[in-house]
């Protein structure tokens, strides 16, 4: 374990940036917003991260409170890591962050990576409500908890576990507008880029407004 580097400044910014300021940890926050997560898919989803520098962020991480580590029970067996209450307070900071970096998304050149997940943050702001919400990508689907709090995940790789208030089908240039703020998803919906269904008020609501 690296010992920690510090700002030496007493200013709230610095000593956040002492915790989350090196490179990959937010991205491994975001990573972990999704649930736990064992190390071989959080490799799997930070393309470009060495294996070194992902054990031993997660290690400081761990060391700083942000994660915390455990042994899945039989037949799993395997370890996992997830976000502590202090870590899942950064939700806010990565929505922020990523509201203000939106407009340098651009197009997606050759060498960009994407996971359909990656959308789900930028869709948690633009989504208004309460409730389970499905989404469909070419690249996959995903799901999101809108305006639930506590321990829950935001949101989490694959199908709703459960009958989803919701369910959207857009593509990415779509879900880049969106995130860009160019385009409301209530837009999207009338003018058929959005297709959306199920019969809960959240559905009911893109489609009416």
């Amino acid at each position: 374990m690296s010992p920690r580097r510090s700002y030496d400044q007493y200013c709230s910014a610095a000593r956040a940036l002492d915790l989350v300021g090196d490179r990959w940890t937010l991205l491994i926050v975001r990573e972990l917003l999704a649930g736990p997560r064992r190390y071989t898919d959080l490799h799997a989803d930070l393309p470009g991260v060495s294996t070194d520098v992902l054990a031993s962020r997660l290690k400081d991480m761990e060391r700083d409170g942000l994660t915390t580590r455990r042994r899945l029970p039989p037949p799993g067996a395997a370890y996992v890591y997830e976000l502590t209450g202090r870590g899942r307070e950064l939700l806010p900071v990565l929505q922020a962050l990523g509201a203000w970096g939106a407009p340098e998304l651009g197009e997606r050149r050759p060498t960009d990576a994407v996971r359909a997940h990656w959308f789900a943050l930028p869709l948690l702001r633009a989504l208004e409500g309460e409730g389970l919400v499905e989404v469909r990508l070419d690249e996959g689907e995903f799901h999101l908890r809108v305006g639930e709090g506590g321990e829950e995940a935001v949101y989490g790789e694959g199908p709703a576990p459960v009958e989803p208030d919701a369910r959207l089908v857009l593509g990415v240039e779509t879900c880049t507008a969106v995130a860009q703020g160019e385009l409301s998803l209530v837009e999207g919906v009338r003018a058929g880029r959005i297709e959306v269904s199920g019969d809960g008020t959240l559905a009911k609501v893109l489609r009416e407004a």
